[in-house]
């Protein structure tokens, strides 16, 4: 039981730090969705200070950019994370000190157009100082918006 937990209130201390403790992400509207060690989740929702076609309506290209960022940020942290099974939860809660985005590419496929917003992210390497992560961000129609590929330090 004091596994289940300890495991709780690592997820719970995880998502509070993405969600409550970065204030960018409050401003973009950022709320973890899924804390999945393979695959973490966000979501947002559309509003009008994201707007970068006022014509159309769609999401600034620089939100896109932000969120495809911070998802993989989140990605890398959790395969960090993945790494570091078995370690206490303040070990594993500080390496978020640690994290930061090295290199980021994204391919804007289609103009960032609905009303709800969800960003994936996987890990495809987590090494002893860098992880490489794949990031997609879709709509709530499912349609794919936006893919991003990102290096983050994580030591």
């Amino acid at each position: 039981m004091l596994v289940n937990d300890e495991k709780k209130e690592w997820l719970e201390r995880i998502r509070d730090t993405f969600n409550n403790k970065i204030p960018f992400n409050q401003v973009l509207g950022l709320r973890v969705h899924a804390l999945d060690t393979d695959r973490p989740m966000i979501r947002f929702d559309m509003h009008e200070a994201l707007v970068g076609n006022y014509i159309k309506g769609s999401l600034h290209g620089g939100v896109v950019s932000a969120v495809i960022d911070v998802t993989g940020g989140l990605a890398a942290f959790m395969g960090l994370q993945k790494k570091l099974a078995g370690e206490p939860v303040d070990v594993k809660l500080e390496k978020f000190s640690k994290l930061g985005t090295i290199d980021l590419r994204i391919d804007y496929l289609r103009p960032g157009i609905g009303q709800q917003f969800e960003a994936s992210g996987y890990v495809l390497r987590t090494g002893n100082k860098v992880a490489v992560t794949r990031i997609e961000l879709c709509n709530e129609s499912d349609q794919l918006i936006a893919v991003g590929t990102g290096a983050y330090v994580i030591a």
